[in-house]
């Protein structure tokens, strides 16, 4: 959905793709609806845009019924997978850890393309260097947000030595205007929702520092997810690499490449990276 769409336009389409995806399982013909809860990188109207095309694509693929639950906070969206309430979930590197250990979550696909973590400033502010945010204020989505924030704050603490003082202003999206606007020095998201703003946000900002790449964030199943409809779900995705449509639908939700997922390679190696001290439970 372009970018330029006013806000009205983008809420009465979505208002439109919300009651899609809430029809009753006889009003699609699926023999069994999953629900999916998605990590609020984005708002929820960004969520329902981005994800409910797909999701119908995977309705005529799989045979199933999908129906998205929106959550506009990290807090009740970890609380919620760690619930086991979603049957699919769509989260964070260390989201993975969270969910595999609270309730065996397995992952089934993720992007092939490596997550980065950024800190941005404004390009107008006298930042240049990561020295000058001593003492400063540092704008994150949440406290777990794992490349904007957690792995983030992680680095710039301990091995950055930096001190500041962190503001959680609840999506990458306010994380980039609360900079431009002054009301933090600084703050944290990643490469592809950074990529995903329109020129006159990217334009305003400067990358001062980049995290180490990491497996990208995965759609998961519960365990009462029947191996089948895992494999089916999985096969369906795949299949949208081979052409430019399908490639959009993924790339929209960032799944870019999207590739099969293994939890002992890709997630399980964050456990080493003792970035328990960093989580902040709510």
């Amino acid at each position: 959905m372009p970018s330029s769409l006013s806000f009205f336009a983008r809420a009465a389409a979505f208002a439109g793709l919300v009651l899609i995806a809430l029809l009753p399982m006889r009003a699609i013909g699926a023999s069994q609806i999953f629900t999916l809860s998605v990590v609020p990188q984005f708002t929820s109207v960004d969520i329902g845009l981005r994800w409910t095309p797909l999701l119908k694509r995977l309705e005529a693929e799989t045979g199933y019924g999908f129906q998205l639950r929106l959550i506009d906070n990290t807090p009740k969206f970890e609380a919620d997978f760690q619930a086991g309430v979603p049957d699919l979930v769509y989260l964070n590197p260390y989201h993975m850890l969270m969910a595999s250990k609270a309730q065996g979550y397995v992952p089934l696909v993720r992007g092939a393309i490596p997550l980065h973590g950024i800190l941005v400033c404004d390009k107008n502010s006298p930042i240049k260097d990561l020295s000058d945010l001593n003492g400063k204020t540092l704008a994150f989505p949440s406290p777990n947000a794992f490349g904007a924030s957690l792995y983030m704050r992680a680095l710039l603490v301990e091995k950055e030595g930096i001190h500041f003082t962190p503001t959680y202003v609840g999506t990458h999206q306010n994380v980039f205007r609360h900079v431009i606007l002054g009301e933090a020095a600084a703050g944290g998201g990643i490469s592809a929702t950074l990529e995903k703003e329109p020129a006159s946000i990217q334009d305003r900002l400067n990358i001062l520092y980049t995290t180490p790449g990491v497996a990208p964030h995965p759609l998961a199943a519960h365990p009462r997810v029947p191996q089948e409809a895992r494999k089916k779900i999985s096969a369906a995705l795949l299949k949208l690499n081979q052409n430019a449509a399908g490639q959009k639908m993924l790339a929209d939700v960032e799944l870019d490449k999207v590739v099969n997922a293994n939890y002992a390679n890709d997630y399980l190696p964050l456990g080493k990276l003792n970035l328990e001290r960093h989580v902040i439970a709510k």
